[in-house]
């Protein structure tokens, strides 16, 4: 049996040669959330109820144009896919019916990836459920399946839904977070993941609706992972592992006092609802509602508003066809009434509230519970379940385990849960920018020290200036890899999303060009990630069809790094020369002073005005070489949003070590001076055949323009492929034991300028201007 491709030893990633590997990712791509037949991106409402009848080949795009997207992240220095599909996609047409042509057609997308050297996990992703309640994920019998009416969700708010809003490009930014804590996804979560505590009535075929929802969840990944095995060539060549549910919930569980919004409930926004208020609301009764906004320092009170369902239920009407996926629903189990009135919790008869404590504690035990006891027994439970089913077909798998967002790991260290193949997956975004849609540079606020109690007061948290903020979103993810530590043990830290909106300050870039506030929080993002000692991370995300107008095409976000209207950045050298700048010519040669050593500087390629109209494997390094590879803006979009710029991508394409020859200590890119550097401790001296390897990206780091100091050793800086047919720009570099430093300075740049003058007008050859950045 040949040795694995990536193995895991202790917190860090090792290839087949023992160098430690760092995941450097994407999530790819925003695309599979929705169906591709018909294309229905969540602004668009037609046939948007007919979710037994849809199709998801083409998700995430299709082989067409596979390998354009494929190459285009390689080259940006990516090495890794966090792999988005959904429930959704395997099982839409009913339960136990899996769509065979979209599964042939991902292992299709799979080994192309394969081709390129990507490490790819597989995400079976979901935001707030599903599409038909405001997100992504599960497919629509299951909203059926536990008794909901999803035509009634707009009348009682028990779902905001993009595609069913009145004016779709006036939906409130980031409210479609809120549906965590609306009346849909309050039912559905607690009953996935405590049906048979809390609702022992709800029982279909036999068996509790919390049972029926999770098997065939896991069956549904699990007969995925196995024709993904069957394929021959992927399981640990290039499917390395699998993630659990994206974003998990606890619904109700642990709530003490559903008459109340929990303390640890921090996001408000909209119409904000008690759970109480929520069930009232889902049978039809008028409330009036706390409002609430999001300002400088979070969310705050601004009004009440009355909502009024004017007697329309979010429940299944008494008349339904309940044989419509051959299920049997349980006599016991009512339809045509809210099901936590049948377990007691309310009386709607005279809409008396009788058991307010109800989901506090296990109702057959008394057992008291808070999130803790969420997440190490129902949340784990599942977990245990889901990690032995994709194991059973995938033994070598590596298992991403992600709790809820923010929250506390469960405590493993030292149980027999502590897997040696399992890495910790959790997820961070600045908060205050992606709900407030602006990069503030004066202040900012540390939320997860807000979250875990350590200051007297929200006060105390603010930090203030860039310095300050930067540090301080460096300190979080910092703390969260320590958490994970602390209580899962010994793993790798995989920070599986985090990412910036680009429509900023109202989409100002879009009409200027200037993208200096996006290159300002990506860098600020990008520095806080490499500062903590994170162990690799999948930026979020890309999305192929990105526009200015409807951005990521669900529920008004915008935060891929790629757009049809914006250009990717120019490359600086001509991917098809495969010289090789080196400083030494064998291991012998004592290394020249690389400051000395002018090579010729090399013939930049230049702007092209036209595009290649399609993309193969023959063509595919000339379409590289260009400096937009996108798009050109449609011939109807107006003047003032015309302009395209590089979308911040000198944030995000930047220099990263790919394999180290020992242990990093350390690592970073100053964008501002355009310098990397890299302290590791290796064990003995570097082998030939397996030096350490730091990807450089020729936009910063372009051939005879670059200057390196090594402590000792040798180095070379050189093109070649990487799969694919994709030339990467390496600095190899071969050093002796101990610890050992490495500092690289490349060209200093004017930043986040609009495209529209001549390259070299772009570029700072002398390294006299200052780097916007600050």
């Amino acid at each position: 049996m040949s040795p694995l491709r990536l193995t895991i030893d202790g917190r860090t990633f090792r290839d087949s040669n023992n160098r430690q590997v760092t995941l450097r990712g994407i999530n790819v791509a925003g695309d599979a959330k929705f169906p591709a037949r018909p294309d229905l991106p969540s602004h668009i409402p037609d046939k948007f109820y007919d979710g037994d009848n849809v199709s998801f080949v083409g998700r995430p795009f299709t082989l067409e144009e596979a390998d354009i997207h494929l190459a285009r992240l390689r080259h940006w220095g990516f090495n890794t896919i966090r792999y988005i599909f959904t429930w959704e996609a395997i099982e839409s047409a009913g339960p136990g019916k899996y769509d065979e042509e979209w599964i042939k057609f991902t292992i299709s997308v799979l080994q192309l990836a394969k081709e390129y050297g990507f490490y790819i996990f597989m995400d079976p992703h979901q935001d707030v459920w599903s599409r038909f309640s405001g997100g992504s994920g599960a497919p629509m019998w299951t909203l059926y399946a536990c008794g909901l009416n999803l035509e009634a969700f707009c009348a009682t708010e028990a779902a905001l839904v993009h595609n069913t809003y009145p004016d779709p490009e006036k939906f409130p930014k980031m409210v479609w977070s809120t549906n965590y804590y609306r009346l849909a996804c309050q039912v559905i979560f607690t009953l996935f993941f405590a049906g048979k505590d809390f609702a022992p009535k709800a029982v279909i075929d036999g068996k509790n609706i919390q049972d029926y929802l999770q098997e065939h969840f896991i069956a549904a990944c699990q007969h995925l992972a196995k024709r993904v095995h069957e394929a021959g060539d992927l399981a640990d060549e290039v499917v390395i592992g699998w993630e659990n549910m994206n974003e998990p919930n606890r619904g109700l569980v642990g709530i003490q006092d559903i008459t109340v919004v929990p303390s640890e409930q921090k996001l408000q926004l909209g119409t904000s609802p008690t759970a109480w208020q929520a069930m009232l609301l889902g049978s039809g009764r008028a409330c009036d509602v706390d409002t609430w906004a999001f300002g400088g320092m979070g969310p705050y009170k601004s009004g009440t508003a009355l909502v009024d369902p004017e007697g329309v239920i979010a429940w299944l009407p008494t008349d339904y066809d309940d044989t419509r996926y051959g299920w049997k629903r349980d006599p016991g189990w009512k339809l045509g009434e809210c099901l936590w009135a049948q377990h007691g919790v309310w009386d709607p008869s005279t809409d008396m509230l009788l058991k307010k404590d109800y989901f506090g504690a296990v109702p057959s035990t008394g057992k008291k519970l808070d999130y803790g006891v969420f997440v190490n027994t129902y949340f784990m439970d599942h977990y245990r379940a889901y990690s032995s089913a994709i194991r059973e077909v995938h033994p070598e798998a590596i298992m991403f385990c992600q709790p809820p967002v923010l929250e506390i790991p469960p405590v493993l260290k030292g149980t027999a849960d502590d897997d040696k193949r399992m890495v910790y997956a959790p997820h961070f975004y600045d908060g205050l920018t992606l709900m407030t849609k602006k990069w503030n540079r004066i202040w900012n606020v540390d939320v997860l020290g807000i979250l875990r109690g350590r200051y007297l007061s929200p006060t105390f948290a603010i930090k203030l200036g860039e310095t300050a903020i930067r540090n301080c979103l460096r300190d979080q993810i910092s703390a969260i890899r320590q958490e994970g530590i602390d209580n899962m043990g010994e793993h790798p830290c995989m920070l599986t999303e985090f990412g910036i909106p680009y429509d900023m300050d109202d989409k100002y870039a879009y009409k200027t060009g200037d993208y200096s506030s996006q290159l300002s929080a990506m860098d600020a993002n990008h520095f806080a990630v490499e500062g903590s000692g994170i162990d690799g991370f999948t930026l979020w995300v890309y999305m192929s069809q990105n526009n200015h107008r409807w951005g990521d095409l669900w529920n008004g976000e915008d935060l891929s790094i790629f757009s049809l209207d914006d250009r990717p950045l120019p490359n600086y050298f001509n991917l098809d020369n495969k010289s090789t700048t080196s400083l030494s010519n064998s291991p012998d040669t004592p290394p020249l002073n690389p400051r000395s050593f002018n090579p010729s500087p090399p013939s930049y390629s230049q702007r092209q005005s036209t595009e290649l109209s399609s993309i193969s494997r023959s063509n595919l390094k000339a379409t590289l070489s260009n400096a937009s590879i996108s798009a050109a803006p449609p011939s109807d979009t107006p003047a003032h949003l015309a302009t395209p710029g590089f979308r911040a991508a000198e944030a995000f394409v930047r220099p990263s070590p790919i394999e180290t020859a020992g242990t990093i200590i350390k690592h970073g890119f100053d964008l501002r001076n355009c310098i990397f550097t890299l302290s590791l401790t290796a064990p003995t001296p570097t082998q030939e055949a397996t030096p350490t390897e730091i990807f450089l990206p020729d936009f910063h780091f372009p051939r005879g323009e670059t200057a390196v100091d090594v402590s000792g050793g040798k180095w070379t800086i050189s093109s070649g492929d990487v799969g694919g047919g994709v030339d990467m720009q390496k600095l190899r570099w071969w050093h002796g034991e101990g610890e050992q430093d490495i500092k690289i300075t490349g060209v200093k740049r004017r930043a986040a300028m609009a495209v529209g003058g001549e390259e070299d007008g772009y570029l700072d050859q002398c390294q006299q201007s200052t780097c916007a950045l600050m």
